[in-house]
C-alpha cells in the first residue's frame, strides 16, 4: 500500500516520512496471554482485535478529532463490539482482517482532516 497516495491528507501533514501503517494504528489480534495482566480489561472472547492510535495519529487529531474517532468506529457497520479502553487504546469485535481494520480507521482520520 502506497501511504501516501491513499492517504494524503494524513502524510502531508506528518513532520517526517512515514512509510509503515504501524507508525500511526496498531492493530493486533486480541488473545489471552496469561503472562500479562496490560489488557485484561479488552476479554479476548468479547473483542478479537486491540487497535491503538500512535501519538503521531492522536497529535494530528486533537483531542476532539480522536472523540470524532471513537464515535465513528462505535457507529461503523462492521464493528459488532467496541470498547473505549483509553483514548487511544480499543477492543473491536469484528469479521474484518487486520488491514481492513487499518484502512477503516485511515480512511476515517483522513476524513476527519478534511
Amino acid at each position: 500500500m502506497h501511504l501516501k497516495q491513499t492517504y494524503p491528507k494524513i502524510l502531508s501533514t506528518l513532520d517526517e516520512d512515514v512509510d509503515e501503517v504501524r507508525y500511526l494504528v496498531v492493530v493486533d489480534e486480541n488473545y489471552d496471554d496469561e503472562d500479562s495482566d496490560e489488557f485484561d480489561a479488552i476479554d479476548p472472547e468479547d473483542y478479537n482485535y486491540l487497535v491503538y492510535i500512535t501519538e503521531r495519529l492522536q497529535a494530528l487529531l486533537s483531542e476532539e478529532g480522536m472523540v470524532a474517532l471513537v464515535k465513528q468506529l462505535e457507529a461503523h457497520p462492521r464493528v459488532d463490539l467496541f470498547y473505549l479502553s483509553e483514548i487511544d487504546l480499543y477492543g473491536i469485535q469484528t469479521a474484518m482482517t487486520q488491514e481492513q481494520i487499518e484502512q477503516m480507521i485511515l480512511q476515517h482520520v483522513e476524513e476527519l482532516l478534511s
